[in-house]
């Protein structure tokens, strides 16, 4: 599944009416933008991840004003949505929780524990380059954009985070 696939369709017109401060487009705009954060938040900040989700939405509602390109909504919520699921799981410092219920969509449900216990074992910053890159399929350039390194910090993390569910995973 790539980040495009989970991505609900949104009016350029209620982004502006919610730039404006509609308070129904606000409102409307949350709604189709949550599972879509959710499903970020959740595999990177684990148990934490309904407060992240929550954290970044309050982020987003904030600052929507300060978005300028409309077809880039989903990038910017992206960011935000990482830098929050890895500012609250650090904060937590706890890495065990529920398993990746949404990422899986119930069709294996063990599969789906077994991930999210090797998960748990990466720290968030492992995580949130495993997401971003595997989940929803962004590129080495975008996912230093989001997480603020350098593309070669990505690749390296990305290759340790691979390595070290690899470990884990055939233990």
């Amino acid at each position: 599944m790539t980040g495009t696939d989970s991505r609900p369709q949104v009016d350029p017109a209620l982004v502006r009416a919610a730039q404006r401060g509609d308070p129904i487009a606000l409102g409307d705009l949350m709604d189709l933008l949550a599972p879509y954060v959710g499903r970020i938040c959740g595999p990177i900040a684990r148990q934490d991840g309904p407060d992240a989700t929550q954290e970044t939405l309050i982020v987003v509602l904030r600052n929507i004003g300060q978005l300028r390109d409309h077809a880039a909504l989903f990038g910017w919520v992206r960011a935000i949505a990482v830098r929050e699921a890895v500012r609250v799981a650090a904060r937590a410092k706890r890495l065990s929780g529920d398993p990746l219920e949404e990422v899986a969509g119930g069709a294996d449900q063990q599969l789906a524990t077994d991930v999210g216990d090797v998960l748990a074992r990466l720290s968030p910053e492992h995580r949130a380059v495993l997401v971003l890159r595997d989940l929803e399929g962004v590129d080495e350039t975008t996912a230093g954009a989001v997480l603020a390194v350098p593309p070669g910090t990505v690749r390296s993390r990305l290759h340790r985070a691979r390595q070290s569910f690899r470990k884990v995973w055939e233990s």
